[in-house]
C-alpha cells in the first residue's frame, strides 16, 4: 500500500519510480514552471514529468535547481517529440532536453507517441537504448502505445520499456492495456488522471468524497494509486499540488473502487494514438 508522497514502485530494471509526481503540460515556461516545481518539491514531491513539446523544460530545470534538494533524490522524466523520431535525431533531442532542464541525466525518457512513419519508433527506441546503456538515463520507456505497437517494439527491442504514460482516467480505464502491461512488467503512468477537470463534478466521485472529507481529485488520485498505476496530476497553484498529495491518510474500499471502475465509458477525451501523427 502505498503511504506517502516518497513511495516508490520498483521498475523491472530495479530503478525506483515515486508513484505520485507533478505533471507540468500546459505550464507556462519561465516562472509559472519555476514556482509549481519548487511548489511540489519543498512540499515533499520528488518526481517532475515534463516533455520537449511543453517547451518548458529551462522553467522546470530552473525550478528544480532552486528547490535545493539533491538531484539524486528526484526522479525526472522528459519525453522525445514526435518530429525527433529516428536514431541520430533522438540522441541529438536526449542532449537538447538535458541542456534545458540542466541536468547530467534523466531518471526517464519517454517515446511520446508511437507516430507510424516508417516505422521510426523502432529506430528511436535503438537511440533509447544506447542511451540506457550508455548510463545517460536510469529507465527508458514509451508514452501512449498501444498493445500492438509494444508489440512490434518488441520484436527488435534488447531493452523492454519500464514504463507506458498512456490517457487513464476513471472515465477510460485501460483494463486490457494495463492487464497486458502487467504481463510484460511494464509499469503503466497515467496522464490527464483529472481528465483536466472535467470529473471533479461527477456524482459519484463526490459521493465518495464526502464518507472520506475529500475531493473528487482526492478520490481520483488514490484510485490510481490504488490500480496500481504511477499518476502526474497538474497544476500551478501551491495548495492544489498539496491538496493533490493528501492522499495517504485514507483508503478506497473495495466497494468504492468498484463504484469508480464502474464510470469507465472505454472513451477517449484525448487523440487516438493510431490516429495522432502531429510532427
Amino acid at each position: 500500500m502505498v503511504k506517502s508522497l516518497q513511495d516508490t514502485t520498483t521498475l523491472h530494471n530495479g530503478v525506483k519510480m515515486p508513484w505520485l509526481g507533478l505533471g507540468v503540460f500546459k505550464v507556462q515556461d519561465g516562472q509559472e514552471a519555476v514556482d509549481s516545481v519548487k511548489a511540489a518539491i519543498k512540499n515533499g514531491y520528488r518526481s517532475i514529468d515534463t516533455a520537449a513539446i511543453y517547451k518548458n523544460e529551462e522553467g522546470v530545470g530552473q525550478g528544480i535547481q532552486e528547490a535545493g534538494v539533491a538531484r539524486e533524490e528526484l526522479f525526472v522524466t522528459s519525453k522525445l517529440w514526435n518530429s525527433d523520431q529516428g536514431y541520430e535525431s533522438t540522441l541529438a533531442a536526449y542532449e537538447t532536453s538535458l541542456k534545458k532542464l540542466g541536468l547530467d541525466y534523466l531518471d526517464l525518457y519517454l517515446i511520446h507517441w508511437p507516430v507510424p512513419a516508417q516505422g521510426k519508433f523502432k529506430e528511436s527506441w535503438k537511440a533509447m537504448e544506447k542511451l540506457y546503456k550508455d548510463g545517460k538515463v536510469r529507465a527508458i520507456g514509451v508514452s501512449n502505445f498501444k498493445e500492438h505497437h509494444i508489440d512490434e517494439l518488441l520484436k527488435d527491442a534488447e531493452v523492454k520499456p519500464m514504463v507506458n504514460q498512456v490517457e487513464f482516467h476513471p472515465n477510460f480505464a485501460q483494463k486490457e492495456l494495463r492487464a497486458y502491461c502487467k504481463q510484460h512488467g511494464i509499469q503503466l503512468e497515467a496522464w490527464s488522471p483529472l481528465k483536466q477537470g472535467e470529473l471533479l463534478d461527477n456524482p459519484t466521485l463526490k459521493e465518495i468524497g464526502e464518507k472520506y472529507g475529500k475531493s473528487p481529485a482526492q478520490v481520483i488520485i488514490r484510485w490510481d494509486l490504488q490500480s496500481e498505476v504511477v499518476t502526474i496530476p497538474k497544476s500551478i497553484k501551491e495548495h492544489r499540488i498539496i491538496d493533490n498529495a493528501n492522499v495517504f491518510d485514507f483508503e478506497l474500499t473495495a466497494e468504492d473502487m468498484a463504484a469508480i471502475d464502474a464510470l469507465d465509458t472505454n472513451q477517449r477525451a484525448f487523440a487516438d494514438p493510431d490516429e495522432f501523427n502531429k510532427i
